[in-house]
């Protein structure tokens, strides 16, 4: 019989505030009467985590199950503040709706992680950068990419769409005439500024589209970040070594670059005005402008956030007067004598003098990225949303600089902030380096630099949060009560559960860290093995204790010491075996020792592992113990003889741990094995046929602690994403020859779908061009196109069936009908134009192109031929068209060249005629009914009534309006 093993499915993700991979968007509460601090959205490994900032309480979870990916930008949509754009790592672009927790639309078109996204101002497009040093522009009405644009090479850092006039616009009643537009406030974005790595700034004209302008915008190597001020005229580039470079953006001539295509003489859009210098030297990693009031946020990398003030004219003028002053007064004290200047001359102001430093905060963690907070409420201060690198977010409050300058005079030149609001307490600040799971399975443990946290792992809510030294392994106590810490200072830590009390702190192993420790099965006695070469055993006491200030007593839990046994390398990994026989220790010189609990006698050595074993474990009977080590490899061993039954590689880097089920309900369990390694998978073994089971994928980062619970229904990691995720036993079994074949059927898919998505690059063009479609290809456009081959394989055959049994039955009126595929009858009888359409209609808008190029060129005919009965018949005829259209453009090369399809094309487009004749009709006569109703609404408001003058008053506004509206004749020659 074949043997079938219980799947394994990720299950709850917690412990993650946010990660350093994505920047942070901050929004106000939806009530204007509320008096929270607003919502925080980050990115958290792979999902989209709303925060209420002055709760520290999570709102929603964004995720898609399809999705591995880490989050690596957000967007919000200054038209829809419902809708947030978030980026991926794998390229992949996904619209939320917040109130829903929903996708709308998702896009997939750039071959590496995305870096940036920005929404236009009507919310109708989206631009987005990504580290493969492209930038395409999306359309969220149409739901396809417009284009890719090309030119930089590097990542793209920064995205900005710019704002300007409407300088003219098109009649849509004939191509001459040209409507100008004089409306007040109009604006329009056809142009967009981006930013990379290669230190360009560049400005595209997106109705071409083309690059219109290339300037270099750092001198010392790189460009990392673009900030936009609020009324589109300016921006700023930062990069290396705390420089800042100052533009300024000539929007009027902007506005009226389209007219002066035709002239010699350029006139350049960004003007540089110079350079300023943050007072930190690392690499300036975002600019943030104010949206309504004239402050900058920039941060590098480092603990602090540099506040700068842009001061107003009058203020300027006055720092320019006094600057006059002291240059006057230095050149008297020197005996120097100035030229005579003009008393209104007072010299042309520079970057120094129009931007000033105002205050540096200093924050808890390296910043990530930053975001000015508005509070519904008017305030006289400033609030900013700080996301650290460890795991945090931070509010940080501002005095505002009128308000300061009311303070006495003592507090003038040091402005204050302070750290009103803090999302801390549901993460690690550190990573997370030891878990351990209570005898019930109900509460977990997990302990870092700092911190030690206790959670419910039903609910995931952090129960506990106490202080303690730099964790390295830790385990509950008998009794679920009281959890014990090993630390790199060498101390033992017992901590009391209900009260969140430190019970005792034992200097165990005199600085020397304690890199393992294990409970004895009897509950009576621990023992700890450290760097100082020496494992000892420790005894649980209970002692009555005084209470101070008083006569009563009160019983308290200590350690004490019974044996030690030494060793003459330090000790990394300790355990028990579950009889309580022997004791495995692992040591640094590359083997594992076997010695009896009782006497401490060495009964066994193993050696064959190439570099220090990194933990061990033994199986519930006793029998075989597990080693995993830092050459990739897991080695399973027999505990009677010492022999090696197998040598697994088992991940891409070091193994950190290695559990087998310790209590399995099922004999076939006893030998489930589990490990986790550096390269963020962990993998699943049958340690009795020394198999491998399942890879599990999710950790985004180095895997350094598991546990695994009692019957093996649980098994919860934790690593350097700072989140601890729970893997539990799924519905399905798995079999292991249909795993590998799924296994082998992926990769083969996924090679074939970089394959055409190789040649479809290649197609493409070498690259050089500025302009380049946006497409890409997946796994899951190859699976559509290969639905839609499989559907016309199968929809060709039943027409041509059917056209023939038509013919046949005018011959002969009673014929039988043909035998038809059980395909369209599942689907209700359905026809092959109706099964064909409904094909095509369940591939998703932003991948229809993608499927299409599976197609291949001898498969055009029979799909014209469908695409001509959709136009004709009115089924979908607006798909129908964007399909030709685009297979048009793909395939014109050799639609030209071949000429056999000219024939069912003249089909298609005497369809597309009719079905547009057809439109015009019906939209002209809706025209004619709107005029037919207006008329009648007027004389019914005449008839019966209604006020005489005020309608004439409306028909004459709207004559001098149509009179009003300028038109020009541009002539054509």
């Amino acid at each position: 019989m074949v043997r079938s093993y219980r799947r394994y499915e990720a299950g709850a993700s917690f412990g993650t505030v946010c990660t350093a991979s994505s920047n942070t968007v901050w929004t106000a509460d939806a009530s204007s009467r509320s008096t929270g601090a607003g919502r925080a959205y980050v990115g958290a490994n792979e999902d989209v985590l709303c925060w209420d900032v002055k709760k520290s309480e999570l709102l929603s979870r964004w995720s898609d199950k399809d999705n591995k990916a880490e989050v690596t930008a957000l967007a919000p949509c200054a038209a829809q503040p419902d809708l947030f754009a978030a980026g991926y790592a794998d390229g992949s672009i996904r619209i939320w709706d917040a109130l829903s927790a929903q996708i709308v639309v998702s896009f997939n078109g750039h071959r590496s992680a995305v870096t940036h996204l920005q929404f236009d101002r009507e919310g109708a497009r989206l631009a987005s950068g990504s580290r493969d040093t492209d930038v395409i522009v999306w359309n969220l009405l149409s739901e396809t990419a417009e284009f890719r644009l090309r030119g930089h090479k590097d990542q793209i850092t920064g995205l900005a769409f710019l704002q300007t006039r409407v300088s003219g616009r098109q009649s849509p009643h004939t191509d001459e005439a040209v409507d100008v537009a004089d409306e007040d406030g109009e604006v329009e974005e056809k142009y967009l500024i981006s930013t990379s790595k290669d230190a360009l700034i560049k400005l595209w004209d997106l109705t071409s589209p083309h690059c219109v302008e290339t300037h270099v915008a750092q001198t010392n190597g790189e460009c990392w970040a673009l900030g936009i001020s609020p009324d589109g005229q300016g921006c700023i580039t930062a990069g290396n070594d705390g420089e800042l470079k100052v533009w300024r953006i000539d929007v009027d001539a902007l506005s009226e670059l389209d007219s002066r295509l035709g002239e010699s003489k350029k006139q350049d859009i960004l003007i540089s005005q110079g350079i300023i210098r943050r007072q930190g030297k690392d690499r300036t990693i975002g600019v943030s402008f104010h949206p309504r009031q004239d402050y900058i946020a920039v941060h590098g990398s480092e603990k602090a956030v540099e506040i700068w003030r842009i001061r107003p004219a009058d203020e300027v003028h006055r720092h320019m007067l006094r600057k006059r002053r002291r240059r006057r007064e230095k050149a008297a004290a020197a005996g120097e004598t100035l030229p005579a200047e003009n008393e209104d001359k007072i010299g042309t102001p520079t970057v120094d003098d129009i931007f000033t430093p105002y205050v540096i905060i200093r924050t808890t963690g390296k910043v990530r990225s930053t975001f000015w907070a508005q509070p519904a409420r008017s305030t006289k201060s400033l609030q900013l949303l700080v996301a650290t690198t460890n795991n945090q977010l931070e509010l940080y409050t501002i005095t505002h600089h009128r308000a300061q300058q009311q303070q006495p005079p003592t507090n003038k030149d040091s402005p204050e902030y302070t750290r009103a609001l803090a999302v801390d307490l549901p993460g690690h600040r550190t990573d997370i380096r030891t878990l351990a799971l209570s005898s019930d399975d109900r509460m977990l443990a997990s302990a870092s630099n700092g911190q030690l946290k206790l959670w419910n792992l039903k609910t995931q809510s952090c129960l506990r949060t106490l202080d303690c030294g730099q964790a390295l392994c830790s385990a509950f106590l008998p009794g679920d009560r009281i959890v014990l810490l090993g630390t790199k200072s060498g101390d033992l830590e017992m901590y009391d559960i209900a009260t969140a009390t430190l019970i005792q702190s034992l200097p165990a192993h005199e600085g020397h860290a304690i890199w393992t420790l294990a409970v004895a099965p009897d509950g009576r006695s621990v023992v700890t093995g450290s760097a100082d070469k020496t494992a000892k055993f420790w005894r649980f006491d209970v002692v009555d204790e005084e209470i101070p200030g008083t006569r009563r007593t009160t019983q308290r839990l200590t350690l004490t010491q019974t044996r030690e046994l030494k060793l003459s390398d330090d000790i990394l990994a300790l355990t028990f075996s579950p009889d309580h026989r022997l004791l495995a220790v692992a040591t640094l010189d590359l083997t594992v020792k076997i010695f009896f609990v009782d006497s401490l006698k060495l009964f066994l050595t193993l050696y064959g592992h190439k570099l220090p074993v990194l933990d061990l474990t033994i199986s519930s009977d006793s029998k075989v113990i597990a080693t995993c080590s830092a050459d990739k490899h897991v080695r399973l061993w027999g505990l009677e003889f010492g022999d090696c039954h197998k040598s697994f590689y088992a991940h891409e880097d070091s193994v950190m741990a290695v559990r087998f089920v310790p209590h399995p309900i099922e004999r076939e369990e006893g030998r489930l094995l589990f490990s986790a390694g550096k390269d963020g998978v962990i993998r699943s073994w049958d340690g009795e046929k020394f198999v491998p089971i399942q890879r599990l994928l999710g950790h985004k980062g180095e895997v350094w602690a598991m546990a695994v619970s009692r019957t093996g229904e649980t098994v919860v990691t934790a690593g350097h994403d700072k989140s601890l995720r729970v893997w539990g036993v799924g519905d399905d079994l798995i079999f292991l020859e249909e795993e590998r074949e799924r296994e082998v059927e992926e990769l083969h898919e996924r090679s074939l779908a970089e394959n055409l998505d190789r040649d479809f690059r290649d197609e493409d063009g070498d690259g050089n061009e500025e302009v380049a479609a946006a497409g890409k290809q997946t796994i899951g456009t190859l699976t559509h196109g290969e639905k839609v081959l499989e559907a016309l394989e199968l929809c060709v055959a039943d027409l041509e069936a059917m056209n023939n049994h038509e013919r046949e039955k005018q011959r002969n009126p009673n014929a039988a009908p043909p035998q038809r595929n059980p395909v369209f009858l599942a689907r209700g009888n359905v026809t092959a134009s109706q099964y064909m359409l409904q094909t095509l209609s369940a591939i998703p808008t932003p991948a229809l192109n993608d499927a299409l190029l599976v197609i291949p060129f001898s498969s055009l005919p029979n799909l014209f031929t469908f695409l001509s009965i959709f136009l004709r018949e009115r089924m979908r005829p607006e798909l129908a068209w964007r399909v030709v259209y685009f297979l048009l453009q793909v395939h014109m090369q050799q639609i030209v060249a071949s000429g056999h399809l000219k024939g069912v094309l003249e089909e298609v487009l005497e369809a597309c005629e009719r079905w547009q004749e057809g439109e015009r009709r019906v939209v002209g006569c809706n025209l004619a009914g709107l005029g037919v109703l207006g008329r009648e609404v007027r004389e019914v408001e005449v008839g019966g009534g209604g006020w005489l003058g005020d309608v004439e008053v409306e028909e004459e506004a709207v004559e001098k309006g149509a009179r009003g509206r300028k038109r020009g004749f541009v002539g054509v020659g």
